[in-house]
């Protein structure tokens, strides 16, 4: 069963189950050990903040790339701007991952 937009329209599940994935994967690898080491919570009560953390990652997720999709939209972006967009993600995450680092460096 193909997942389908607001309107009704087929839409690629693709970018959906990736963005879902890395949201998975990044919650689930440093939301524990955060919680844990920057608050004092235990274990069950850690997983279930990166599991409630996660829910909302993949609703924003599918809401942005399966609910409101319009797949006739992306012809009309040219790509030089939507490369642009993927560079600027790209330079995001990479800051995102050494913010996330800062707590647990040893000055």
């Amino acid at each position: 069963m193909p997942l389908r937009n607001r309107e009704g329209d087929p839409v690629d599940p693709v970018p959906f189950l990736v963005v879902a994935g890395v949201a998975f994967m990044i919650v689930y690898s440093v939301g524990p050990i955060y919680l844990m080491a920057l608050l004092g919570v235990d274990l069950a009560t850690a997983l279930a903040g990166s599991t409630a953390v996660y829910l909302l990652a993949a609703g924003v997720a599918y809401h942005r790339f399966v609910r409101t999709d319009r797949p006739d939209l992306r012809a009309e972006t040219p790509a030089a701007w939507r490369f642009r967009r993927l560079v600027y993600a790209a330079v995001a995450f990479g800051l995102l991952l050494v913010l996330l680092s800062l707590p647990f460096v040893d000055w």
